[in-house]
């Protein structure tokens, strides 16, 4: 796997139409630049790889646009050590850019291809999430309570069982909507009881697909 100046290049630029986006989390933005998105989407030429858009992967499913990826991730405000749960691995970019920030990774993927894959070439490149194969809608309540829970598929309402497993004063990062269109959502635990929710952009996800996605 060769990440040449090339690479490093582009990647530089991709960041740079992210800050004109409007993405400002330096520390997503530099973990945006340091990993080799082409090595996760290796059918592609470099100037796709690092272009800010969806991409087909494996198993039907696709790997996010760079900038849904860095909004994402600059809602949780992960701060080093957190636990923090993805519901959805993928390719395992997002799961990467979450352990370049220092959080501490359970991420469960429910195809059992992309689950394959993705645990044996994380790995390779140094990252070591905890990984899970199963219904993410169900979360992984062994593991429970987390700091953080990220939702990489579009949910039609907020899975009960996810914010049970939030911590008070955890952020669970969401899109909610029908199968066209997401707005990306933020729920705060305020208490054991007491939630807040705030809504953002819209963005269009693969479905959350699970007993608990409705």
């Amino acid at each position: 796997m060769l990440d040449s100046y090339k690479h490093k290049g582009l990647r530089k630029v991709l960041v740079k139409q992210l800050r004109e986006k409007g993405i400002k989390d330096e520390k997503v933005l530099i973990s945006i630049e340091k990993i080799p998105r082409h090595f996760f989407v290796d059918k592609y030429t470099a100037e796709v790889a690092y272009a800010d858009k969806a991409l087909k992967i494996d198993a039907g499913q696709t790997i996010s646009q760079p900038y849904t990826v860095a909004y994402q991730t600059e809602l949780l405000h992960i701060q080093p050590g957190e636990r923090v749960l993805e519901i959805g691995t993928g390719s395992g970019y997002q799961t990467s850019i979450l352990l370049e920030l220092g959080a501490e990774v359970y991420t469960i993927e429910r195809q059992k291809e992309l689950y394959d894959k993705t645990t044996k070439f994380l790995p390779k490149l140094g990252y070591h999430p905890h990984f899970y194969l199963g219904d993410g809608s169900m979360g992984i309540p062994e593991q429970a309570p987390f700091n953080k829970i990220l939702v990489t598929a579009g949910a039609p309402g907020i899975p009960e069982t996810l914010l049970k497993q939030l911590a008070i004063g955890g952020i669970l990062v969401i899109p909610v909507g029908d199968e066209q269109v997401q707005t990306m959502t933020t729920v705060l635990r305020i208490s054991e009881n007491e939630f807040e929710k705030v809504e953002f952009a819209q963005f269009r996800f693969v479905p959350l697909i699970g007993d608990k996605a409705w």
